[in-house]
């Protein structure tokens, strides 16, 4: 679990409900123990420059690119893209999901909203979807695989090979299909 900045806890906790053991990750020798990393909702130019800052970046991108299984929700889904449109000056990147995203693509907090979302990966039962100053993914490269639009065609939710990506927080609503689906990502890249 990157632990920089965000809601890196609430993360934690579902994880931990799913039997999962949970270390929070502040420094790169902490990457060594790890089997796959959760990149949690927050601000992204902050975990952007934190990450730079406590030298994390370097590793992870080397991790992402080695095949460490990655999950970002909101913030950490802008943290995987290959391309921010709309980044902070000089904000950077991990990289690794072949996408493009527009940060806060529907405005600020007071148009937060939340809706239910089919999502045929994670079974028949809509997803019910909580968009807190979200992105969004522009632009799908070859690569990525959109699993979840709007009604609008506006994608929210992606996957490429053992990186996931959520636009919404299912973290806070009791929604741990996502996280399950990460889980068996961990467990297909350890064999």
């Amino acid at each position: 679990m990157l632990a920089l900045q965000g809601d890196f806890r609430e993360h934690a906790q579902v994880l931990r409900d799913l039997g999962a053991s949970v270390d929070l990750v502040r420094r790169p020798e902490e990457l060594d123990r790890l089997d796959g990393l959760v990149i949690p909702g927050g601000e992204s130019s902050v975990m952007d420059k934190l990450a730079r800052t406590f030298g994390l970046a370097e590793p992870l991108r080397a991790a992402i690119r080695g095949g460490l299984p990655v999950y970002g929700t909101c913030a950490g889904l802008i943290m995987l893209a290959d391309t921010i449109l709309d980044g902070m000056n000089g904000q950077q990147s991990l990289g690794g999901l072949d996408i493009a995203v527009r940060r806060n693509a529907f405005g600020s907090q007071t148009a937060s909203f939340e809706t239910d979302l089919d999502i045929p990966a994670l079974g028949v039962k809509p997803v019910h979807a909580v968009f807190i100053r979200a992105p969004v993914v522009e632009t799908l490269g070859p690569r990525a695989t959109a699993l979840a639009t709007l009604d609008d065609g506006r994608c929210v939710a992606v996957e490429q090979g053992n990186l996931l990506g959520t636009s919404f927080h299912p973290e806070i609503t009791g929604e741990y299909r996502f996280h399950r689906y990460f889980l068996q990502k961990l467990v297909v890249a350890a064999r």
